[in-house]
């Protein structure tokens, strides 16, 4: 059975720093371009951060560069996202996905919440 397992969210002050972690079974993630997306209430979900299969190429919403960066470990079938300059309207729901072709396995998600 395919699961994918977010892990890591939480309360952090403004400026803190966050390491989300989202873990597979039942799968290889290596096949899959896999993203973290995100949700705030009354938003639609956004983009947060993308990183290819094998060249490891990276992409990130343009609010998020710099201050965010994606790993993953195909050995490990995981995922991270380093999360730091943390700011109030970064609060939202944090799902991950991993992505190829028409297929699409989604994450549970995992709160993260930034107090100013």
């Amino acid at each position: 059975q395919v699961h994918l397992v977010e892990s890591g969210g939480g309360l952090v002050q403004s400026g803190g720093s966050l390491r989300l972690s989202c873990a597979a079974s039942g799968f290889s993630i290596n096949t899959y371009t896999m993203k973290w997306y995100r949700q705030a209430p009354g938003k639609d979900r956004e983009l947060v951060a993308m990183i290819t299969t094998t060249s490891g190429l990276t992409e990130y919403g343009d609010s998020m560069r710099g201050r965010f960066t994606i790993s993953r470990d195909n050995t490990k079938n995981t995922m991270w996202l380093q999360m730091s300059s943390l700011k109030p309207e970064d609060t939202a729901v944090y799902y991950c996905s991993a992505e190829r072709g028409t297929y699409t396995y989604w994450g549970q998600g995992t709160q993260v919440t930034v107090s100013s």
